[in-house]
């Protein structure tokens, strides 16, 4: 038990969020269990950001190669399953993203790993791990052990742990590794990265966001909560429901498959709160929530809370707005 690697996640040679999330908790679970934090970064990326990487952890290993530049599950899981083999590390964490997830379970079933998804908590108990979970759309949380073995392979809920600025310096080093020349042909080819969350306005630049679901009802009632958000001065967001009806384009659309936001404040109208729409919100700075559930999981994160039909607190809110 000496190793915590971390599988480093970046798009257009920008490091993702879940990277630095996962190196910080891989540096608490340093301390805990004498592991060293080491980094995998497949395709490479600018000096400056390696070095950032290298201040979070021990080691940064570097697969740098033209054809593994842009991300491919088949060449990800080979080549890690290979750097498994050699260094056979305590812990493997990787995001549990839709990049993580392309790889991640046959990589458990080709190491014979026990292996388990979206972990909101990773802690060790008798050299083993025990991570939380959620099930029931976050309403229930479960602690799951495994069976033991030479190592473990997890997946990480984005937005589960703090910010990178909460990470120590380490000042790592930084070692190229060889490219294995066996490696199979990928299935799939690689052709283009198309930002569907591009539009007309950003939403991570807002200070103030009014975002709905599926508590909106209607595709009509959006008008009013727009009214809202203009009366305000803010800019209209939502989850992933209402784009789904086609009801708001894509590039209002807060959550992992949208867009990460860091507004001052952050309303959430009828806004359950699934994880990927948590873990969008995980940078805001007051997050003021209204459903007429009580169990939702949003009230979880939110600083204040209003069990109420939202449309009754819309009318109230204006009414004030207006005097």
């Amino acid at each position: 038990m000496d190793e915590i690697l971390v599988i480093a996640e970046h798009r257009q040679g920008i490091l993702r969020d879940i990277t630095h999330e996962m190196l910080f908790k891989a540096d608490q679970l340093r301390k805990s269990t004498s592991c060293a934090v080491t980094v995998l970064l497949i395709g490479g990326l600018d000096e400056t950001t390696l070095k950032e990487l290298s201040r979070r952890a021990d080691k940064v290993l570097l697969l740098e190669q033209e054809s593994l530049k842009n991300f491919n599950p088949d060449s990800y899981k080979e080549t890690i399953f290979r750097l498994i083999q050699e260094r056979q590390p305590f812990m493997t964490l990787i995001g549990h993203t839709s990049w993580g997830m392309g790889y991640a379970p046959a990589l458990s079933v080709k190491t014979g790993y026990p292996f388990a998804t979206d972990c909101i908590d990773i802690l060790v108990e008798n050299r083993r791990p025990l991570v939380i979970r959620q099930m029931y759309g976050g309403k229930v949380f479960s602690k799951v052990s495994f069976k033991e073995s030479k190592g473990y392979i997890l997946t990480v809920r984005p937005g589960a742990f703090p910010p990178p600025e909460s990470v120590e310096d380490r000042h790592g080093e930084i070692l190229p590794l060889p490219i294995p020349a066996d490696l199979p042909r990928p299935r799939s080819t690689f052709l283009e990265l198309v930002d569907t969350g591009a539009g007309e306005l950003d939403i991570t630049q807002a200070d103030l966001l009014v975002s709905i679901g599926r508590g909106v009802g209607d595709e009509e009632n959006i008008a009013t909560v727009k009214g809202l958000a203009d009366l305000m001065g803010g800019t209209l967001a939502c989850s992933r429901p209402i784009v789904d009806k086609n009801w708001l384009p894509k590039f209002r659309q807060v959550g992992t498959s949208g867009k990460s936001v860091r507004p001052k404040v952050y309303l959430a109208l009828g806004i359950s709160g699934a994880f990927q729409h948590i873990a969008g919100i995980s940078g805001a700075g007051t997050v003021i929530a209204v459903n007429k559930d009580r169990k939702a999981p949003i009230f979880r994160v939110a600083d204040f809370g209003v069990v109420e039909d939202l449309f009754k607190v819309l009318e109230a809110m204006k009414e004030k707005l207006a005097k």
